[in-house]
């Protein structure tokens, strides 16, 4: 792909390099749109040897070069024609890119229209992580087919239904769970399920007659016009969660009706109601099949096919005699499976192993940064050493040094004076009151015209900075360690 990135679309790259050469020569800074890497298109301006052509620069070309590869006789029509509606759905990452350096390319360069808009979408993470492809830390498309076989629509569903359009969201494996078993299993599918199953026990399969309307059909009927309003603003606004809420509003619609008219019970003294019961579900089902294409398309292909009614367009979608009478359906089945929770363990157990690794990957890192252990060193010498708890009670800077601090502290035994070199760690203030501890009898030394008697104990590992080695709990001044 990247090859005919590179070599496609010619005529764009080279009128591109032009407006690269008279920004440049108008005193645009090079940075913004090169780089000094080994890899990429190199700039062809003077003077600009050895830079490439900063990737995300350089990149949108590469979506305009993808349209000609696949539609070559007509690519034009989609970024040249003012008929066209040109949108970019991105991350919120990318937005600058999209907004200001390709809408300026395509200026540039003329004749192109630009995106009528730009919807961004915010971070997805995965159990409270940031998704990383590199770290393994993500759900691979092959491995949930695999794991998950015949439910892309799960998937699709849950991802809608969890969408980070205003903000970062996370997925979690549980929620995934939670989400088919409550609402696609329990709402949705339960309600094709009972309206299918009940005309194929009480009127053989066939779709049966609508008599005489009660309030409650005419209200759950009049509903779905409204629901259908709603899930079309949504969409041309691009509010997907809340469009695809908007569709499981009338599976919740069908199901709670059926619950509510209870046409298993009312067959036993009125057929003729129960025809009508059923006749109003199996429109609902037929609204369900149009309202869910653009979110869970298989699930709905088999829906069309249980209604045996291939034909379905937004257009009908809350009519009310979508399915004539007399129009006979293909056989009940399950629309969606219940998971179980083996299937969500092995997947947590995955991420679990995943996780591990990454810790012992970090402390092997971490210990390449650990010193070697000195040469040994007898307990006699260990015992000459007094080491004991003090505090810091002024601090200030050393004049005319970067890392130094003057220290005074209580030892309880004295007040004395230290200079040690962790100015770009700590500030004087960070250091008043601090509990530290000391090697109270190493040899007095003068650094800096400053008389510093004792050496405070710390420890430093791979991000280079100093920590103190502090006692657990509060300690009276001048307490032996040892």
């Amino acid at each position: 792909m990247r090859e005919w990135i590179l070599d496609g679309h010619k005529e764009w790259r080279t009128n591109v390099y032009g407006q690269v050469k008279s920004w440049l020569d108008g005193g645009l800074q090079p940075r913004a749109v090169t780089r000094d890497l080994d890899w990429g298109v190199p700039v062809p301006v003077e003077g600009a040897e050895g830079k490439v052509l900063y990737v995300w620069f350089d990149a949108p070309i590469g979506y305009i070069s993808n349209t000609k590869e696949l539609l070559p006789d007509d690519w034009e029509k989609w970024w040249k024609s003012e008929d066209t509606r040109l949108v970019h759905f991105i991350g919120k990452d990318n937005i600058v890119f999209h907004c200001i350096v390709f809408p300026s390319m395509l200026k540039a360069y003329g004749g192109y229209i630009l995106p009528e808009n730009v919807p961004a979408n915010e971070f997805l993470n995965l159990e409270g992580d940031k998704i990383s492809t590199s770290r393994g830390w993500a759900v691979w498309a092959h491995e949930y087919l695999r794991d998950f076989p015949g439910k892309q629509d799960v998937m699709r569903y849950v991802l809608t239904a969890n969408a980070p359009e205003t903000k970062d969201n996370d997925f979690s494996w549980k929620d995934f769970q939670t989400r088919n078993n409550s609402e696609l299993v329990a709402v949705f599918g339960n309600f094709v399920n009972r309206a299918i199953v009940l005309t194929h026990k009480y009127f053989g399969g066939k779709v049966p007659a609508c008599g005489q309307l009660e309030d409650i059909d005419r209200e759950v009927l009049a509903e779905v016009p409204r629901l259908k309003a709603s899930i079309e603003n949504n969409i041309e606004n691009y509010r997907f969660r809340e469009a695809l809420k908007d569709a499981m509003s009338i599976a919740r619609l069908g199901n709670k009706y059926i619950s509510d008219t209870e046409p298993w019970k009312v067959a036993k003294t009125d057929m003729d109601r129960t025809s009508t019961i059923l006749n109003v579900s199996l429109q609902i089902c037929a609204d369900l099949a149009v309202a869910f294409e653009p979110f869970t398309p298989f699930s709905c292909e088999k829906l069309r096919n249980m209604l045996k009614a291939d034909n379905l367009s937004w257009d009908i979608l809350g009519r009310p005699t979508i399915l004539p009478a007399g129009h006979v359906l293909g056989d009940a089945e399950l629309l969606f499976a219940k998971i179980e929770d083996a299937d969500i363990d092995i997947q947590l157990a995955r991420l679990d192993t995943i996780r591990k690794e990454r810790e012992a990957e970090a402390a092997a890192e971490a210990a390449k940064d650990v010193a070697p252990q000195k040469e040994d060193c007898s307990f006699d010498d260990f015992s000459k050493m007094d080491i004991r708890t003090a505090t810091v009670l002024e601090a200030e800077r050393v004049p005319k040094t970067d890392k130094l601090l003057k220290l005074t502290i209580d030892t309880g035994i004295d007040k004395r004076t230290i200079v040690s070199g962790i100015a770009e760690y700590y500030s004087p203030e960070q250091m008043l009151g601090k509990q530290i501890c000391i090697l109270a009898n190493l040899q007095p030394r003068t650094i800096r015209g400053i008389e510093s008697r004792g050496m405070i104990l710390m420890a430093k590992q791979g991000d280079g900075k100093m920590r103190f080695i502090t006692p657990q709990d509060a300690l009276s001044n001048g307490a032996e360690i040892g």
